[in-house]
């Protein structure tokens, strides 16, 4: 078991993006989540939303098997201090449809956590895994 943090986005990530409404569960989000939590990370929900619309999201969540760590903070029951205190989250990877490229899939993401791959960004799309295009070796005959 390990204890990293994965800072997860909401709208546009978990779901599709209907804010202030909750969008429908995109393909593999929650079984994803789930396995990395069983594999000892730690979620933190990491989203614009606040008030009802937040409580709606974390709701939707549990609904489908997922408790997080924390919630918009570092560790739970964090006070956030905004005159002295950054908003950034101590996470070690931060899932968020608008990372550089876009959003690879919640297979590429889950491959990337366990697997440790790096990844670049090639013409707006991210590559990574299966995606990324093999050299050819060269040798006596090529």
């Amino acid at each position: 078991m390990n204890n990293k943090k994965i800072a997860v986005d909401f709208d546009g990530t978990v779901v599709e993006d209907a804010y202030p409404a909750v969008g429908k569960a995109k393909i593999f989000a929650f079984e994803t989540l789930k396995k990395l939590q069983s594999e000892g990370y730690r979620l933190i929900l990491w989203t614009y939303r606040h008030g009802p619309a937040l409580e709606d999201a974390i709701e939707f969540c549990r609904k489908n098997g997922v408790e997080f760590y924390a919630v918009n903070s570092s560790f739970e029951g964090e006070v956030f201090d905004s005159a002295t205190q950054s908003r950034k989250i101590d996470a070690d990877w931060f899932i968020d449809d608008r990372n550089i490229g876009g959003f690879p899939g919640w297979g590429e993401i889950y491959n990337i956590i366990t697997e440790r791959i790096e990844f670049r960004v090639e013409g707006g799309e991210v590559l990574a895994y299966s995606k990324l295009k093999r050299e050819k070796k060269k040798g006596l005959f090529w």
